[in-house]
């Protein structure tokens, strides 16, 4: 991996994008890294996952969640009340 200063970069951005195609180079600024540059293949590779299989939208998102059948009965508790003083 080449690590490239931010004006290197830009000065000799086409050797940037050649180099970037065998593997990834570091462009720093201020002498810290900064960005990554890496070969369009590898990257989608890298997020690959990241992208949802599923594209719903949230309405459809909603209608989605299962619907209760009628089995579910709520009990709700009455909270105890407190006594005080007046």
């Amino acid at each position: 991996m080449t690590t490239w200063s931010l004006q290197d970069a830009k000065n000799r951005f086409s050797e940037v994008v050649t180099a970037a195609r065998k593997s990834p180079q570091t462009v720093t600024k201020h002498g810290k890294p900064a960005v990554m540059i890496v070969d369009v293949e590898e990257f989608e590779r890298l997020t690959a996952h990241n992208k949802p299989a599923d594209k719903r939208n949230f309405i459809e998102h909603l209608l989605a969640i299962p619907k209760d059948d009628g089995s579910f009965t709520a009990t709700r508790r009455r909270p105890k009340r407190r006594s005080f003083d007046l």
